[in-house]
């Protein structure tokens, strides 16, 4: 992959320079500094996300949101532990808020409790990693503010096509990841 982005890269460049050789320098830098604005912009949105989700903690806020998941979750995950739980339930809270990086902390957190020691992923680690990839959106606010950010008129006007693509590969993710499940047990057996 590294040889496919350093050929992109220069390719471009002599590209640039073979075209327009006096505003190669100019490019880079526009380049740069718009970059390093989206990455501010995006800062800010993650750390006001990031100090509600652990005010959400603190405030226990966090153990209420698992109650309220806890079927969802025993359903999915096959566990039992009010810890993991509320891990599981703030992570994919925080998807559901579109903050795939703002979820991630806890994320990391609930995939090392399920973890079993063998070495090997069990089936809660991949329902936990396959939710996280196709997490139901209801509210994309990483891509809203990206658009926004890129000057569009109406930024959430994904907010619906984003909860509809999000459903049915979440849906379609569970099923699959149930589908495998059963099937490898049979194998092992």
């Amino acid at each position: 992959m590294n040889r496919i982005w350093l050929f992109m890269i220069i390719s471009s460049m002599c590209f640039l320079l073979w075209s327009a050789p006096a505003s190669i320098v100019g490019e880079m830098v526009a380049a740069s500094t718009n970059s390093l604005k989206l990455c501010v912009e995006l800062a800010a949105v993650y750390a006001v996300w990031l100090g509600i989700l652990e005010l959400v903690d603190a405030s226990g806020l966090g153990n209420k949101l698992a109650k309220l998941l806890h079927p969802l979750i025993k359903k999915l995950f096959k566990i039992d532990n009010p810890e993991i739980e509320k891990m599981i339930a703030l992570n994919m809270s925080a998807n559901m808020l579109g903050l795939g990086n703002a979820a991630t902390p806890m994320g990391i957190k609930a995939m090392k409790a399920l973890d079993d020691g063998t070495g090997i992923a069990n089936t809660a680690m991949i329902m936990l990693i396959v939710i996280n990839a196709t997490s139901i959106q209801l509210l994309p606010s990483t891509v809203i503010g990206l658009r926004a950010s890129a000057g569009s008129n109406a930024p959430a006007d994904i907010i619906f096509p984003t909860i509809l693509a999000t459903a049915c590969t979440s849906i379609l993710g569970v099923i699959l990841v149930k589908l495998f499940s059963k099937i490898w047990r049979r194998k092992k057996q």
